[in-house]
């Protein structure tokens, strides 16, 4: 007994986010990502040992991190290289 799926049975994979969003996604995430980065720099360059706090550094680094990722994530499927 065959039970394979012919393919014309088969539903086409529809993305779950609009593909015209990608450059508006792109520019808003990559523009958080890079407030968050040049915060966490003036954050470094202006502390002193005494007023540095780890927890701070960290939060900062990881929205800065997480925002730019998705950013260039978007950004490639943008451009068509589909990961």
């Amino acid at each position: 007994m065959d039970r394979s799926v012919g393919i014309e049975l088969m539903s086409r994979y529809v993305s779950p986010i609009n593909p015209a969003v990608f450059p508006h996604l792109t520019l808003i995430l990559l523009g958080i990502g890079i407030f968050f980065t040049a915060w966490f720099f003036v954050y470094e360059v202006t502390s002193t040992k005494f007023t540095r706090d780890i927890f701070k550094e960290l939060l900062v680094s990881l929205v800065a991190s997480i925002f730019t990722g998705f950013g260039v994530l978007f950004l490639l499927l943008w451009v068509g290289i589909y990961v």
